[in-house]
């Protein structure tokens, strides 16, 4: 199996997952917090969705995100300067969580660029380097390893707080 039909079921491994996390959902649940300065669902979602949107396209890339390009931050009613990071408790406590379905298709938009990325590519560019602050040099199959462990590690974020709120396989 080649490097490129690897990450590809990888990637779609992830989106199984957390559509798995997030199957039947209300928005209620998906804008829950635990306590104060802990995370939503939709919080970590739009995450996942703004570091792959930035580590493909600006950092891999280097084009703009499609949040801006596309005008995502309008579409769910967040500033255009959102990173989905680097958040204070104040932050985390005041984050309007968008519609889960506008979420979702924000990470489809993202995760659609990431496959084309992936598909265009040539065997010999996965061992090529790409500067990804605040990692430095990596390789570009890294990069895709990145994404899809960073992905899994939030999902497993969102199963929990799933589980808190429903139980154990609700």
């Amino acid at each position: 199996m080649e490097v490129q039909e690897y990450i590809g079921r990888e990637l779609a491994g992830v989106k199984r997952a957390l559509d798995r996390a997030l199957n039947s959902l209300t928005q209620q649940e998906v804008s829950w917090r635990p306590g104060s300065g802990c995370n939503s669902i939709g919080l970590i979602l739009l995450h996942i969705g703004r570091i792959e949107d930035m580590f493909i396209q600006a950092r891999f890339l280097g084009k703009p995100e499609i949040w801006q390009s596309e005008k995502w931050y309008e579409k769910l009613n967040l500033s255009p300067t959102e990173e989905g990071a680097h958040y204070t408790v104040e932050q985390v406590n005041c984050f309007e969580v968008p519609k889960l379905e506008d979420l979702l298709a924000y990470h489809d938009a993202v995760r659609a660029r990431t496959k084309e990325c992936l598909r265009s590519m040539k065997p010999e560019e996965f061992g090529q380097k790409v500067s990804l602050p605040p990692f430095g040099e990596l390789h570009k199959a890294t990069v895709f390893s990145f994404i899809a462990a960073h992905a899994s590690e939030h999902i497993g974020e969102i199963s929990y707080l799933r589980g808190l709120q429903r139980g154990m396989d609700k």
